[in-house]
């Protein structure tokens, strides 16, 4: 090699890069060739001409492409250019142990938080024997003309069975199931007459209740708070009656708003995915990677593709006690429009208007509706909430959280108004009728 570069012309810089090129070339072969245990190490002696040009760009390649970790930069000196340089077939460093317990076709554990080869199958394995498929009669004077069907998860041993609302009861009176019974289908092929026990039509959530002399499989409720956008997701349920269906995807959003769907009424938020669902998988579980339930399907777009809702399991989790307590949800209604605020919009909002009250944070209230609650405490559009219950407040769900059930019963509430005008409320909140 040392006479071939000799006889190339120090000015014949491209002839020069294909020596290297053929160099890297043989070294890989060499690579190929070499047993377990040997250690390949190729460089090429660059012409001291062209060392200053060549050792440039090869600093610039460090540069925008490092090397690799079998490869350190401290490896190569000036004039020598390291074409390849690995350890084959190394024996493990001795303060690394296998740990094969409890992994699925003898892999390695995954790491925390790692999407392993199993992790979706794993997941699914955990709730899928949980998950049943529903079918539910429809018709009118007792003349059955068809059946709805959706899906639902088993939560409880006891039979329980959470599943949508608009799965199991009539929404608008357009259709109705025959004495409010369900029939129910397992994945492992057992059959069972469900009853419905609670509907919530705001949050589209419903209890079903089966008796089974034998033990059901159940799934477990895990939380939706530290989902994060990006997170993997499995929907499960039984899409077109087609039982035993998983797809996966992530979670887009995790509090999309109602209103950003068009849909009037409570507020109510939702996590957003891009898990295909269709007509039958209302009411299946939403599951993350640990095989627990975060949410249940409940909707999607029907003109597009990877949009679909779910309830977040927290809320349910909610509706469940409430179901549990007096057999209904309970929501104390204002009659405030709300905005969450933060430093931004309190930013913008004051450059607009130099009269808006200095606050860091709080609720903006931009509409009162007329005869409610708010409008005979005496709220105006653009006040600012700070505190409620004498609680500071910055978002609307924590406003949520501090009311409660609480239906009649007096609140304080420190408002701003322009030119940092404070002012105390009582309002007294009024139960939320099924139409509002």
């Amino acid at each position: 090699m040392s006479i071939f570069l000799r006889k190339l012309s120090v000015s014949n810089r491209n002839s020069l890069l294909r020596v290297i090129a053929i160099a890297s070339a043989g070294s890989g072969l060499l690579y190929a060739n070499s047993n377990s245990n040997s250690r390949a190490n190729v460089a090429v002696k660059v012409p001291v001409a062209l060392q200053e040009s060549l050792s440039l760009q090869w600093r610039i390649t460090q540069y925008i492409f490092p090397c690799p970790s079998l490869l350190s930069s401290d490896q190569w000196q000036p004039g020598m250019l390291p074409l390849f340089s690995s350890r084959v077939g190394s024996a493990p460093s001795s303060d690394i142990k296998k740990d094969n317990s409890g992994a699925v076709g003898g892999d390695p554990k995954p790491c925390c938080n790692c999407l392993g080869r199993d992790t979706i199958a794993n997941a699914a394995a955990r709730v899928g024997p949980a998950v049943v498929n529903l079918s539910v009669p429809q018709g009118f004077y007792g003349i059955t003309n068809g059946k709805s069907i959706g899906s639902g998860t088993i939560i409880d041993q006891d039979g329980t069975i959470l599943t949508c609302a608009h799965v199991v009861v009539d929404f608008q009176g357009m259709r109705g199931s025959v004495k409010g019974k369900v029939d129910v289908t397992l994945q492992d092929g057992r059959t069972f007459e469900g009853t419905v026990v609670n509907a919530d039509l705001h949050s589209d959530i419903a209890i079903v209740k089966i008796h089974s002399k034998t033990p059901l499989p159940t799934a477990t409720l895990g939380s939706s708070s530290k989902l994060r956008p990006g997170d993997w997701v499995v929907a499960m349920g039984c899409p077109l009656s087609l039982q035993n269906t998983i797809t996966a995807g992530i979670v887009s959003c995790v509090d999309r708003k109602s209103s950003d769907l068009g849909l009037g009424g409570i507020r109510r938020e939702y996590l957003q995915t891009d898990c295909a669902i269709n007509a039958g998988n209302s009411g299946g579980p939403l599951v993350n990677v640990d095989g627990e339930i975060i949410g249940v399907n409940i909707m999607k777009v029907l003109a597009a593709d990877g949009l679909s809702f779910a309830v977040p399991v927290d809320s349910v989790f909610k509706i469940i006690q409430h179901f549990k307590k007096s057999g209904r949800v309970v929501r104390p209604w204002l009659g405030l429009k709300m905005v969450d605020l933060n430093e931004m919009i309190i930013a913008q909002l004051k450059e607009r208007d130099n009269t808006f009250p200095n606050v860091n944070k709080g609720v903006l209230v931009p509409m009162v509706t007329p005869g409610s609650p708010a409008d005979r405490a005496g709220f105006r559009p653009g006040d600012v909430v700070i505190e409620f219950d004498g609680k500071p407040v910055e978002s609307i769900k924590e406003i949520i959280e501090i009311m409660g059930d609480r239906v009649g019963v007096p609140m304080k509430v420190a408002v701003k108004r322009a030119k940092d005008n404070l002012v105390t409320l009582t309002v007294i909140p009024e139960e939320s009728k099924s139409d509002m």
